[in-house]
């Protein structure tokens, strides 16, 4: 018997808001096994725009060898010669994967078997779907209707007449409902319901006879074999309570929660989370029940009222009492000890039952658009959510994800506030949430509004990333984040105006690329000229820019200008701006801001260095044309200092000429400055011990400061800069 429940993981305690000190720990849930086979080339291509691997070999021998391995196969093949080969391999007893049939001009996804599945046929028919843009046929009566099915619910497990039920649901006919605990349902089965009072407690609970109504619906975490016309749905209300001592095996571990619950006939699968000492967090044994784990330091055990405290485990690791006491701290308030402490050989067990489910909140960055851009874990934690909330527009989003299962709750647009409380509020009434950004959720997203909450420690959250705007976009331009970059917002209806233009002005005075989000709306139009301008003032008006509209999603734009082209007028909110630096340039059809490795294609002077070879200086620093990248941290001098353009339009900027201005003397100095150099700047803006000044012709060194790391001969352009003791290096002049 396996007491675990498949695939609930906890957040991690970075990221999980709470009123304790406990940690979370799970093992890594398996990620879903799926694969592709196709026999002709035109499914091959399609398969190839999936993110599965496929399988080579005739497609019967495929599907034979991959059955038992898999949970998923999408099958580019006709639905009759599909369901030829897998019949014989069926047996329900065991569970199968789902399989998904598409038709080989890609226009259909068609679920062919285990459709309500732990993976589920027709969730896999909407993502494949998705990704082909094509139709999902899904004829399942549940979801034509739009009802739940039973076996389909998040963290129910069902059992008992689930066919039964789910057909008297559909047809309206009188279903009961027998939840003595209160335990909160999803809002799509309770609509579904009949009206009716089932039986205040199971004692009172008389079978139903198969072919008479009503029918009965029982939430318990009871372990009993479901009368006639029943389903029983078990919630995970229970927390297994472990002490271990450290030489304990796994199969010992897993005997002995087995025995404990048998002996209060209680079901494994209403085992939602182990609780144990922080010592045992991640001892095999406990880990290799497969289920979340929750662990609490010996200080905070300690201070549990338990009903069977040991002074031998005090003394032995800090605390009188571990497993009733984990068990009872981790289900909370209002919990109860169902089963106080069993000691076995080298383990011992208690079992608490939480008096109401430990809410759940996960963040989720969706990415820019369609689901391409989409990460798996940001489609696992929207499945496997029973609400899902956001803006109205971001939820249209995941209509691929959603199932009749799910409750929406959309948000208007500027009610970001209100949104987070509500969808705390619903997580605090022990509701699986799911609250669903574009982009990434802390990039501008809802993830800073919900944790800022005080409401945010008393459920657990969980912040899933996602590709954000200025990724998405910067893939479609080429490479113009290659360097450092800053991501500013243009919209000042949150942040004041003179915030946004000192943040702009830092960004230019920097050299960085820029990309700007929120640009230009109907009510927002002088902003982004604005931005314009000041970036403007720090590089070359002809300074590369991208401009990206609705990248990741049907009717996406992507177009090259510059600074002084920019027709702002094509610019909207869902427009990203990536404004290069004075290093970005267009090679060919694309955007790019190189990283420097062309300028040290064997290793850096300081390696050459390292091993003592005057000789070994520096080859190949690049053309007198090339634009100037650097490496090294870039310090751009003190605050009141003001950058001019002081040498060629397309190299970084550099200070103004100083009272100091001269000729670099080279007698007894670390460096010599040969005519080949342009007064660039960027041996001055990279130098860390600001040792060179700016001057009109070159340079000025004060060689007290200079340690001699030669990270100015690395940036060099011109390879004008030599080590002392090295012969010049680079193309003369």
């Amino acid at each position: 018997m396996t007491p675990g429940r498949a695939g609930q993981p906890l957040a991690d305690p970075a990221t999980a808001g709470r009123a304790s000190a406990g940690r979370a720990s799970s093992p890594d849930p398996s990620p879903e096994r799926i694969v592709s086979i196709a026999v002709t080339a035109a499914g091959a291509e399609l398969a190839s725009r999936l993110p599965f691997p496929r399988l080579p070999g005739p497609a019967g021998e495929a599907i034979r060898n991959a059955w038992d391995e898999v949970d998923g196969l999408v099958c580019f093949l006709a639905v009759g010669a599909v369901v030829r080969i897998v019949a014989p391999l069926v047996r329900p007893a065991r569970g199968e994967p789902a399989v998904v049939c598409v038709d080989a001009a890609g226009r259909f996804a068609v679920p062919v078997l285990n459709g309500h599945g732990t993976l589920g046929a027709n969730a896999l028919a909407r993502r494949v779907a998705a990704l082909l843009r094509a139709t999902a046929v899904v004829t399942s009566a549940s979801d034509a209707a739009g009802r739940p099915a039973l076996d389909t619910l998040a963290d129910l497990p069902a059992r008992g007449a689930v066919a039964q039920v789910s057909r008297a649901l559909l047809d309206g006919d009188g279903v009961l409902l027998e939840n003595p605990f209160d335990w909160p349902l999803p809002a799509a089965l309770l609509g579904a319901l009949a009206d009716g009072t089932a039986p205040a407690s199971p004692e009172d609970r008389s079978p139903v006879a198969p072919g008479s109504s009503p029918l009965r619906i029982v939430v318990t975490d009871r372990a009993e074999e479901p009368p006639p016309g029943t389903v029983v749905l078990h919630p995970p209300s229970l927390v297994a309570g472990i002490g271990t001592a450290s030489d304990a095996t796994e199969a010992e571990v897993a005997a002995a929660l087995a025995e404990a619950l048998r002996r209060r006939a209680l079901a494994p699968e209403s085992i939602g989370v182990v609780a144990t000492i922080d010592r045992r967090r991640d001892h095999p044994a406990i880990l290799g029940l497969g289920l979340p784990v929750r662990s609490f330091p010996a200080e905070e055990l300690a201070g549990v009222l338990v009903p069977t405290p040991s002074d031998t485990v005090a003394a032995a690791v800090g605390t009188p009492s571990v497993a009733e006491a984990a068990a009872l701290l981790e289900a909370g308030p209002g919990a109860s000890l169902v089963l106080a402490k069993q000691v076995f050989s080298r383990t011992t067990i208690a079992l608490a039952r939480r008096s109401r489910p430990k809410g759940h909140l996960a963040v989720v960055g969706v990415g820019p658009g369609g689901p391409a851009h989409r990460t798996p874990a940001a489609e696992t934690a929207v499945r496997r959510a029973e609400i899902l909330t956001g803006y109205g527009p971001y939820l249209d989003l995941v209509t691929d994800l959603v199932e009749p299962r799910h409750q929406l709750v959309p948000s208007p647009i500027g009610r970001e506030s209100e949104r987070a409380a509500a969808a705390l509020a619903l997580a605090r009434a022990g509701r699986r949430v799911a609250l669903v950004c574009s982009g990434d959720a802390g990039i501008y997203g809802m993830a800073s509004l919900v944790l800022e909450s005080e409401a945010a420690v008393e459920v657990e959250i969980e912040v899933v990333p996602g590709v954000t705007a200025a990724l998405a976009a910067a893939a479609l331009l080429g490479a113009p984040l290659g360097h450092d970059h800053a991501l500013v917002s243009l919209s000042d209806l949150l942040t004041p105006w003179q915030t946004i233009e000192a943040r702009l002005e830092a960004a230019g005075a920097a050299d960085l690329v820029v990309a700007l989000y929120n640009p230009r709306s109907s009510g927002r139009t002088w902003q982004l000229p604005r931005a314009l301008g000041i970036l403007g003032r720090y590089r070359p008006a002809s300074t590369p820019v991208g401009v990206v509209t609705d990248a990741g999603r049907d009717g996406q734009r992507a177009y090259l200008t510059t600074i002084e082209d920019l027709d702002v007028s094509r610019v909207g909110m869902t427009t990203t701006v990536v404004v290069g630096s004075s290093q970005t340039r267009v090679v060919g059809t694309w955007m790019v801001t190189p990283r420097g490795y062309a300028h040290r294609p064997h290793g850096s002077v300081r390696d050459h260095h390292a091993v003592g070879d005057p000789q070994a200086g520096p080859a190949g620093l690049g053309d007198p044309g090339d634009r100037l990248t650097h490496d090294g941290p870039v310090d751009l001098g003190d605050p009141g200092d003001q950058l001019t353009h002081d040498g060629p339009a397309d190299r970084v900027l550099s200070r103004p000429r100083t009272a100091h201005d001269e000729p670099l003397r080279t007698d007894g100095l670390p460096l010599r400055i040969d005519a080949r150099c342009t007064a660039c700047g960027a041996c001055v803006v990279t130098c860390p011990e600001h040792a060179l000044a700016p001057a009109r012709h070159r340079p000025t060194l004060d060689p007290a400061r200079c340690s001699e790391c030669w990270a100015c001969v690395e940036v060099c352009p011109t390879g004008a800069i030599t080590p002392r003791g090295h012969e010049p290096i680079g193309r003369q002049p």
